[in-house]
């Protein structure tokens, strides 16, 4: 049979190189991509097929996709869309330009790659497009506006996207996870130091909370998982015949699914001002 192949943004750690990893081990003809060369070069040590890709600058896309296509004999069955960062922050704190960046990242970059390769698919009559989104792709929190407002714009090009191509057989999923053990907190708190001035801040207590939870290690989050439990729902989403529109990861997620449905927004509201 022949190889499935798959294109994985974001996969310098964490959700991404997970994936590619048990992708590749599993027999799938796995491109891996990542925004940094030293990332590129590691990928590549663990036996991966990489290439540099920066979600950021469209040239950058463009030679990521002509390098796939070369590489795969203008052939791609899926694209995992998976790079992205946070950027916190209050948003009466946040300069224009950092959600602009986070937008850039998140949507952009993404909407740029998906675009380029859904011909391709058109092409060859088939294909699957899996966005990773999260729980703040359809509940908010604050401090997290900008990454809010990103997994939201996500979640309604997906929805959208779904519908315009329901006739090509081009699938288009949502996986929504919740928190899991990543370098996410990481980078979010390198965004938080070049964006946000805390000194002349009327938030800066609560931010001093927010620096501690990102500076820690692990992440401190009830019902944390480790990456595996959306390469998991990956799998599933690449390997049914019948796959889920949207896959809801950890147990945050699928409660605040329902607690949206169920509860008046006050409510809600009162239960993720604790958070």
């Amino acid at each position: 049979m022949k190889r499935k192949s798959i294109l994985i943004t974001g996969c310098s750690s964490g959700i991404g190189q997970h994936a590619a990893l048990t992708l590749d081990a599993r027999g799938y003809k796995v491109f891996a991509t990542a925004r940094n060369i030293k990332d590129v070069n590691l990928l590549k040590s663990k036996g991966l097929n990489a290439h540099l890709l920066d979600l950021n600058n469209v040239e950058s896309i463009t030679q990521a996709v002509n390098w796939l296509l070369k590489e795969n004999n203008g052939h791609i069955d899926f694209l995992f869309n998976n790079g992205a960062y946070g950027q916190p922050g209050a948003l009466e704190d946040l300069p224009t330009e950092a959600l602009r960046l986070q937008f850039e990242s998140n949507v952009f970059g993404w909407h740029e790659l998906t675009k380029q390769l859904i011909p391709v698919m058109r092409g060859q009559g088939s294909g699957r497009i899996i966005q990773c989104s999260s729980v703040l792709g359809f509940v908010s929190m604050a401090y997290r506006g900008a990454y809010n407002a990103s997994k939201y714009a996500i979640e309604g090009l997906t929805d959208t996207l779904r519908l315009e191509l329901k006739d090509a057989n081009i699938d288009v999923i949502l996986i929504e996870p919740g928190p899991i053990n990543t370098q996410f907190r990481a980078n979010a708190l390198a965004a938080f130091n070049r964006h946000i001035d805390i000194d002349e801040s009327v938030h800066r207590v609560a931010y001093q909370q927010q620096i501690a939870r990102l500076s820690s290690e692990t992440s401190g989050a009830q019902f944390t998982l480790e990456p595996i439990a959306v390469t998991q729902a990956l799998i599933h989403a690449l390997e049914s015949k019948r796959p889920k529109l949207k896959y809801r990861v950890t147990v945050p997620t699928k409660l605040f699914a329902f607690l949206k449905r169920l509860l008046p927004t006050r409510w809600l509201d009162s239960l993720l001002a604790k958070g």
